[in-house]
């Protein structure tokens, strides 16, 4: 049987303790919240993703979705475990009351979802898309859009999809050629028939609900009739899977076999090959958001919640698999230690205890920064300065959606070892679960292309967004330097911060190929140098705590973080600025 090992603790400290939610709650937005109904939804959440998500992990991960005659399907567990969640209202969580939502502050969101993503990451990624693709058509939708099409979702009635990627145009959307011709209007907007294919759609099909919405990328064609060239002609259209109980023309041609991820289908879709002829004619019936041209600027809405959200994934999966070893370590007898005459548990050995350490600073280290851009959402919707919010929000988000990603599959990976040779057997959710996580590195934008996207666009264009994080960071930093064990740690960050800004100086000018080279490695830097400084912050939080084991460990993990991590700060820097032999290698001599 699958284990869980969600320590409910670590959610209430960074919510209530760190970040301190309830002050959120004297907004008039929250004004029906308090704190027990807050813990009312974490209850419920915590306990529904260990009754109904974690019986599904195993079996959803051994026999993966299928394609028949009649379509895809999930095994029943998931289908049940997915349905309970929309039973519960979760999927209301952060809308507008008037939308049938509960107006929930979205850094509790993200803890509930935390719950789930910790025990069943493919499961939750349905109720995760269905939200952030309700959320965007409410946003620019028209009101018989957001009726017909956000509302079900948010009821849980339709689930929902984003398809943006094709065959040949993976991370290059300018390159996709699905095309959307002008089919007349009708009560729900200006109406298009598109033809093309999208690859790597999850949820794409199933058999869990009746209806599934698709918000898709395609362009409008020019005056030759041709796709219209670059991101300036790609628009977004809604295309439910049926229209008025007829099938639409979506059709699956087939599944991506996935090494991890495997109870939510990954499918191949095609648009417009007649398989299915709504009012008698081909093509896939779908409407217009907004205005034709708009669609790469409106689906970056639902691509930063994505991107946010694979970070949280990335975070729980290697919270699961640290709780696990940590269990596993308490409980697995192997050695003696000097003096010992019978075997004791591996905990006790050095090497073990510096594992479970790197794994606690990455896991809970990830959760902070997650947690603290949900925070930042709850400041750009309902606080004073929303602009100031919004750009620290795109600064972080490559490093929000990275640095879980790539850590957390580090601490997956020393799980594993903890494990020893249990550890790659399916005996043990530990070889699952890394494989799991192996795909986050590269859903939504590969590690590389967020490297660039700090890079090119949010550092090297945005120096007030940095000058507020930094001024934030020093607030932290003089704090810290009042706790004698914490004020060496403080000066270790500010001189990582010194030395960013300076990498961020140096690449004002027009990007080369050689800084685009050193891109995943300033990310790295800028992502350690982030979760440093909030690790700092979380230890200021915990000693302000009475002192107990649980808070012991906080701090420990923060002076961990500093000995062992940020040193790799200056190191990065060093490779992104450094180095022009990939750059300068031809080609054959790769």
């Amino acid at each position: 049987m699958s284990s869980y090992h969600l320590n409910r603790r670590d959610l209430d400290f960074l919510l209530f303790d760190w970040l301190r939610v309830e002050d959120l709650l004297a907004r008039p937005r929250f004004a029906d919240h308090s704190r027990e109904t807050l813990d009312a939804v974490l209850d419920l959440s915590e306990g529904l993703a260990a009754d109904v998500f974690v019986p599904a992990y195993k079996p959803a991960d051994q026999r993966e979705p299928w394609l028949d005659a009649d379509g895809v399907h999930v095994i029943p567990e998931i289908a049940d475990a997915v349905r309970q969640y929309a039973a519960a209202g979760l999927m209301a969580g952060t809308f507008e009351a008037e939308l049938g939502g509960l107006q929930l502050p979205i850094v509790t969101a993200s803890a509930s979802m935390a719950a789930f993503m910790a025990a069943n990451i493919s499961a939750s990624a349905f109720p995760m898309l269905t939200m952030a693709n309700a959320r965007l058509i409410a946003a620019f939708g028209t009101p018989a859009q957001v009726a017909a099409f956000a509302r079900p979702q948010i009821a849980g009635e339709a689930l929902g999809t984003m398809c943006l990627s094709e065959p040949q145009a993976g991370s290059s959307l300018a390159d996709i050629t699905t095309l959307a011709t002008p089919d007349g209007d009708d009560a729900l907007g200006a109406r298009y028939r598109l033809r093309g294919g999208k690859m790597w759609i999850s949820g794409a099909d199933h058999d869990i609900t009746g209806d599934i919405v698709h918000l898709v990328l395609a362009k409008t064609p020019g005056p030759d009739g041709k796709p219209l060239a670059g991101v300036k002609g790609i628009s977004l259209f809604i295309v439910p899977k049926r229209l008025d109980g007829e099938r639409n023309d979506v059709v699956v041609t087939g599944l991506n076999h996935k090494m991890g991820y495997r109870g939510i289908p990954n499918t191949v879709l095609a648009f417009g090959d007649g398989a299915y002829a709504p009012g008698g004619r081909a093509g896939a019936v779908g409407y217009l958001v907004g205005e034709v041209g708009q669609g790469l600027a409106q689906m970056f809405q639902m691509m930063n919640e994505a991107r946010i959200n694979v970070g949280l994934g990335a975070a729980m999966l290697g919270y699961r698999g640290y709780r696990q070893s940590l269990a596993y370590a308490q409980e697995r007898l192997q050695g003696r230690p000097a003096g010992a005459d019978a075997p004791a548990p591996i905990i006790g050995h050095p090497d073990v205890r510096n594992m479970l350490l790197a794994q606690k600073a990455y896991a809970e280290g990830a959760m902070a920064l997650i947690f603290y851009c949900a925070r930042l959402l709850d400041e750009e919707q309902t606080g004073q300065a929303p602009d100031t919010a919004r750009r620290l929000l795109d600064l972080l988000t490559p490093a929000a959606k990275t640095w879980p990603s790539e850590m957390g599959l580090a601490a997956n990976d020393l799980a594993i070892q903890i494990h020893g040779g249990y550890g790659y057997t399916r005996d043990f959710d530990v070889e699952q679960i890394y494989r799991d996580n192996r795909l986050n590195p590269i859903h939504e934008g590969t590690t590389g292309v967020q490297g660039i996207d700090l890079v090119g666009r949010k550092l090297a264009r945005d120096p007030a967004a940095l000058a507020e994080l930094r001024a934030r960071i020093e607030v932290t930093a003089a704090a810290a330097q009042t706790h004698a064990d914490l004020a060496e740690n403080a000066q270790a960050l500010l001189a990582a911060w010194e030395q960013i800004a300076a990498f961020a100086v140096a690449i004002a000018a027009p990007l080369t190929p050689h800084a685009l080279a050193g891109a995943t490695s300033a990310l790295r830097a800028f992502g350690h140098a982030v979760v440093g400084w909030l690790w700092l912050d979380m230890a200021l939080a915990a000693k302000a705590l009475p002192a107990d084991a649980f808070t012991a460990g906080k701090v420990a993990a923060c002076r961990f973080f500093f000995e062992q991590e940020m040193p790799r700060v200056g190191l990065w820097l060093d490779l992104a600025a450094g180095s022009d032999i990939a750059t300068t290698l031809d080609v054959e001599g790769f």
